[in-house]
């Protein structure tokens, strides 16, 4: 059944600061960097920020676990008159793909007419993602996770990994490729944090923080702000750019997920999965596509396993099937042309350019789908959106070329 809203909206504009390696952007504040890659959205949409009348937010509006957005503070510092609509959706980094579908939700009820998603991360010694849970408050979940040791989100990726590499055979070998296949992706980018070629040896030399998972399988640990501007198709047909079409938007999950890396309950296979199959299910089913529609496929890649899982889930290639998938050279922006292959996260993603808890990846599909990438995929008509794992829900967009 085709989705309702289907190329209804688009992607307009999208904006970001510098990166910075965790901690580096103080004496700068989340709100600071939330102000630059808004303003460059709208100048990148040829809109003024005073346009913008809705904000559509994901964890639950919280700025990297760390802080909140709050609306207001963002009108007034921007100067912005009125707000029609704001509203966020739950979970963390399974959000960023469904954010702009929230936005869809705002326009076509008529509530705006502008709506903004934004992220801003500011990691400093006192407060970082990798030892989210550690840090947390005592809880029901805490009080199983903070005496076994599992005290971050890799810590507890680990096990899913291993559980996948029981099951289905998978190796090391696959999340190495993973790891190299994306950082081939960033020697041309200049904002890029990790740019340099990755060999065997630089990889297998690294500390393993989380047995299966070394220190290279961990994604990046970065400050920086990312925002990205929503608008009707009608209305996009005046701005700047070719807008990026919002063709299919999912946002949820399935119960044997669950809490996903924060919860040991899972049955198999479930267990052994990015908790992405109930998503990538209704992606197909709005859209009439498959996986071998798509251009090029940008994974939430907090950690290298979760990408191979994906790829499984989306179907692009059968479930415990990644291992070979990936170790044939099927995810390689220099393979792109090779029968059944897909590039993925042709910008270097979460694990080499940058963590802004997934919204590089938002801002690669647009422009990959616009023609305007560093790393083009020629004649980019689709191109796959994803975020989470993570806690559900979970979320996956799919971009088309206008």
């Amino acid at each position: 059944m085709t989705w309702v809203n289907q190329d209804k909206c688009a992607i307009v504009g999208v904006g970001a600061t510098d990166y910075y390696v965790r901690g580096k952007s103080w004496p700068r504040t989340i709100n600071d960097m939330a102000g630059e890659a808004i303003l460059k959205a709208c100048a990148d949409a040829g809109i003024s920020v005073k346009q913008i009348d809705g904000f559509a937010y994901y964890s639950t509006a919280g700025a990297g676990y760390l802080d909140k957005f709050d609306t207001a503070s963002l009108m007034e510092t921007l100067g912005i008159p009125e707000v029609g609509f704001s509203a966020t959706l739950t979970s963390g980094g399974g959000g960023v793909a469904g954010a702009p579908g929230l936005a869809v939700a705002g326009l076509m009820n008529e509530d705006c007419k502008y709506a903004v998603t934004v992220m801003s991360l500011q990691q400093l010694p006192q407060h970082r993602l990798g030892v989210v849970f550690g840090a947390a408050a005592p809880s029901a979940e805490n009080s199983f996770l903070q005496p076994s040791g599992l005290v971050g989100p890799g810590h507890l990726m680990s096990v899913l990994a291993r559980r996948h590499m029981h099951l289905y055979g998978t190796t090391r070998d696959a999340f190495k490729e993973i790891v190299q296949a994306t950082r081939a992706n960033t020697h041309n980018r200049p904002k890029a944090i990790r740019k340099e070629p990755l060999t065997d040896e630089q990889y297998w030399g690294q500390p393993m923080l989380a047995d299966p998972l070394c220190r290279l399988d961990f994604c990046l640990e970065t400050d920086g702000a990312v925002a990205v501007i929503t608008t009707t198709t009608e209305r996009a047909k005046d701005l700047r750019h070719k807008p990026a079409l919002i063709h299919g938007v999912a946002h949820g999950g399935q119960a044997e997920w669950g809490r996903a890396f924060a919860w040991m309950g899972m049955p198999d296979p479930y267990f052994a999965s990015s908790g992405h199959a109930y998503v990538a299910k209704r992606l197909w089913e709005q859209t009439g596509l498959s996986a071998k529609d798509m251009d090029v496929a940008e994974l939430y890649d907090h950690f290298s396993a979760m990408v191979l899982m994906q790829l499984e889930e989306y179907g692009f290639c059968e479930k415990g099937g990644g291992n070979d998938y990936v170790l044939g050279g099927n995810i390689r922006f220099a393979n792109r042309d090779k029968p059944g292959a897909i590039p993925v996260n042709t910008h270097g993603g979460n694990l080499n350019e940058a963590y802004i808890i997934g919204m590089t990846h938002v801002v690669e599909g647009v422009e990959q789908v616009r023609g305007t990438a560093i790393n083009q995929v020629e004649d980019c008509e689709f191109a796959l959106v994803t975020g989470g794992p993570a806690s559900l829900p979970v979320s996956g967009m799919i971009l088309r070329r206008a």
